[in-house]
């Protein structure tokens, strides 16, 4: 099929770090949706993919349904944001299947993107159905009668006893991966946040990539590094609420695209390309400034000017 776009890059998009169950090879991209092979390419403003998920699922899950220049009008707050936006301008966030993106970034924690793509592999040949080249991507239900043990040989490591336990849970209807979509972003953070192995990035995360939880802001150390060099000014307060402040100040100075924000600063650190050479000290607006002012949590983020 063939899906006409604007404002979308496939490149960046599935390189951006977001999902790990992509390969490039050529002009193609090939990947699992859904329990289904997806062979994707882009031909100027032509999206061409060949798979058995029909046009609305592909549209949904690459979020062609976002209107990218309202969220570029938003987020575009300053130099170094100007400079990502037309440096990498047609990422977009993927809309994931909530059970999957789950186990996805639980398996994440303390490793490379590689290895993160290699475990989930692993976890899909040893648990999922085959599909050919890939596998489908295991059912809650078949990950709860595993053991600690047999996780462990899929590279999880120290991971394997949440990931079960969540497994295990999800299976029971202990946890309902559904509510998520029925609460504000803070109530859903608390609900995810509440599951041991659960913490604020793997929460984030998972709120930003499946639940349409676009403000959501996960700070892992590429951004608590970018956000330091070019917004620290803005980011005082104890160096054990870090990430808090980060996120609360992304969420009130880039507003409801703030997971945008996040994937275009992050892949700034990850995709090899040139190093911003922005500061923002000194040069954001008295309108985004007021801004910051008018919407911060009292005694979270101080402007030091």
């Amino acid at each position: 099929m063939h899906i006409r776009t604007k404002d979308f890059d496939l490149d960046s998009t599935l390189d951006c770090g977001q999902v790990f169950r992509w390969q490039h090879s050529g002009e193609w991209w090939t990947g699992v949706v859904r329990g289904h092979i997806v062979r994707a390419r882009q031909d100027g403003c032509d999206l061409v993919v060949d798979t058995g998920l029909d046009r609305d699922s592909i549209v949904r899950y690459f979020r062609l349904d976002d209107d990218m220049p309202e969220i570029y009008k938003r987020i575009n707050t300053d130099p170094v944001m100007d400079d990502l936006i037309h440096r990498f301008r047609g990422l977009r966030l993927i809309r994931q299947e909530p059970w999957e993106c789950l186990i996805s970034y639980m398996a994440s924690s303390c490793k490379s993107i590689p290895n993160i793509k290699d475990s989930i592999f692993n976890l899909g040949r040893q648990y999922g159905d085959e599909l050919g080249r890939d596998f489908s991507f295991p059912t809650s239900e078949v990950l709860a009668k595993t053991t600690e043990n047999r996780l462990r040989e899929t590279k999880l490591g120290f991971r394997s006893a949440n990931i079960l336990e969540v497994a295990r849970k999800v299976d029971k209807g202990e946890l309902d991966l559904g509510t998520p979509f029925e609460l504000e972003y803070r109530e859903a953070r608390e609900l995810l946040m509440g599951v041991r192995g659960i913490g604020p990035k793997i929460a984030d995360c998972v709120l930003l990539f499946a639940y349409d939880k676009r403000e959501a802001f996960p700070v892992d150390t590429h951004i608590f590094s970018v956000m330091n060099e070019h917004y620290g000014r803005f980011l005082v307060g104890p160096k054990s609420r870090q990430s808090d402040i980060i996120g609360e100040f992304a969420r009130s100075y880039f507003g409801q695209y703030a997971g945008y924000a996040q994937q275009y600063l992050f892949y700034s650190r990850i995709s090899g390309d040139n190093p911003l050479t922005h500061s923002v000290d000194c040069k954001i607006t008295k309108e985004t400034q007021s801004i910051i002012k008018s919407t911060r949590p009292p005694g979270r983020i101080t402007d030091s000017s």
